[in-house]
């Protein structure tokens, strides 16, 4: 049973625009075909294209829309929708800036320079169009939308109360996965989903609840962005308070593990105090989306045949998972026994998506998996499948360190301390969950179990396509769970 989508708040009334009126003409915008040339071969190449592996075909421009205009920049919005050989076509947010001329901080996200010849109507100067989310100017633009309020088909809309000032600067964070997320005045963070998925995101619509509990472990929804897409309100992007003096779970993991590597000694990076406040903490966010947004229970066989299904969709893609797979067929049988408690959960969970404050964990990023369409992330699942990505993720920390050393002697020394300091970081963030939550994930092992070998199985699949060096690294996890 779905829970349903909580009543969005009514948006603060626009203030009077604070966006700059144009001082002078703007350059000329690229037209549609210029664009799409350009974004099939640019697009492939950024961190956050999902489509890896996939040859596109075809791009075509689904919005364009101005959203602001200064003396020297025009900030265009596009959705495009690109086409892909052997797979669904995908849609995909780009905003640009576009300008006369750029200095050297934006020459790297150029994505296209006209020369000004042609056009509708006879000559135009010539422009260059960039990814406008590396321009501090353009993210300024965008975080002044959000404070004011849009008048076009996106529409900003802040929350009650959020009172969002204008005039700030932005910059970009240096990780992206399927998003890029801008600082603005180093108190609030802009994420805009690139890949857009048509509906209502998990981020925004969980955000929404956990504020209503008033979770200590989420940061304060401020606005989204949000657009009608194939006649479907679809969130493009949300601002949230900025979390300072963070550092990310994944960081923090990597940094214990290499000072237990360099010095031969467990000691030298403890982390298990680390993970169990972790463990507390995806334990009081269960506990909260619980309770705002209710819990259904669902037959294991349903959760079991969706986990076989993705396991035999990998069988083409990962080199050697057949020879394991009466064992993790097996696994999967045991863990279909009986109903399974369900409710709204995070749905792609790991140290990356964790923040370490001075005082405590955040959780971020409850969009779920990417790849899974919006209805499949909003369906409610056991909380089980989040400590399993948790699970998982430790063990990708510590391994992550250990598979590229080139002396065989050498890697075997350090993935059995590795695999010792996984064992006892797990082990504490289980203790930290079952304290918090008044129940122990290990007491439905096999299902616990299952989400595991779901989530190394994930992994899998994205190593052979993207990284087969690591690719050993869930495998050997598949074999250990097959193996019990």
């Amino acid at each position: 049973m779905s829970s349903s989508t909580p009543s969005a708040p009514e948006p603060s009334t626009p203030a009077e625009s604070a966006i700059p009126e144009p001082e002078a003409t703007a350059p000329a915008s690229p037209t549609d075909a210029e664009l799409t040339a350009a974004l099939g071969s640019w697009l492939p190449e950024q961190r956050w294209f999902s489509a890896k592996g996939h040859t596109v075909t075809g791009v075509d421009v689904l919005t364009r829309e101005t959203l602001a205009t200064t003396a020297d920049l025009t900030l265009v919005h596009l959705l495009v929708e690109v086409h892909l050989e052997g797979a669904d076509s995908q849609v995909f947010q780009v905003p640009v800036g576009v300008r006369a001329e750029v200095d050297e901080d934006l020459e790297p996200a150029v994505l296209l320079r006209t020369d000004g010849a042609g056009g509708q109507g006879g000559a135009r100067s010539g422009c260059v169009v960039y990814d406008g989310l590396r321009d501090p100017s353009v993210i300024g633009l965008l975080s002044d939308l959000l404070a004011t309020g849009g008048t076009g088909d996106v529409r900003f809309l802040a929350v009650p109360g959020a009172d969002l000032p204008t005039g700030l600067s932005g910059r970009v964070l240096g990780a992206e996965q399927s998003n890029t997320s801008v600082v603005v005045g180093d108190r609030f963070l802009l994420k805009l989903f690139r890949r857009v998925a048509v509906g209502v995101n998990p981020d925004v619509e969980l955000h929404q609840a956990l504020g209503r509990a008033e979770s200590a472990h989420v940061a304060t929804l401020r606005g989204w962005i949000e657009a009608d897409v194939r006649h479907d309100e679809t969130t493009l992007g949300m601002m949230q308070d900025f979390v300072a003096g963070a550092s990310e779970g994944w960081t923090a993991a990597l940094e214990a593990v290499d000072a237990v590597l360099a010095a031969g000694d467990l000691g030298a990076g403890d982390f298990t105090g680390e993970a169990r406040s972790l463990g507390g903490a995806v334990a009081s966010v269960h506990r909260d989306l619980a309770r705002v947004l209710g819990t259904s229970i669902a037959p294991a066989a349903e959760t079991t045949a969706a986990i076989s299904a993705r396991v035999e969709s990998a069988l083409p893609v990962v080199e050697g998972l057949d020879a394991a797979l009466p064992r993790v067929r097996a696994l999967i049988e045991a863990a279909g026994e009986t109903a399974v408690d369900t409710q709204r959960i995070h749905g792609d969970l790991h140290l990356g998506q964790v923040l370490r404050t001075p005082d405590l964990w955040v959780l971020i990023d409850f969009e779920g998996e990417p790849s899974r369409s919006v209805d499949e992330r909003r369906t409610p699942d056991s909380p089980l499948r989040d400590v399993a990505g948790m699970v998982r993720s430790v063990d990708y920390a510590a391994m992550s360190r250990v598979v590229d050393l080139p002396d065989d002697a050498e890697r075997v020394a350090a993935e059995r301390l590795a695999r010792e300091w996984v064992d006892r970081t797990v082990t504490a963030f289980l203790d930290g969950y079952a304290e918090e939550a008044g129940r122990d994930p290990r007491e439905n092992l096999a299902l616990l179990r299952a989400y595991e070998l779901d989530k190394a199985v994930y992994e899998a699949v994205y190593e052979a396509r993207n990284r087969p060096g690591w690719l050993s690294i869930p495998m050997h996890a598949i074999e250990r769970l097959a193996d019990g």
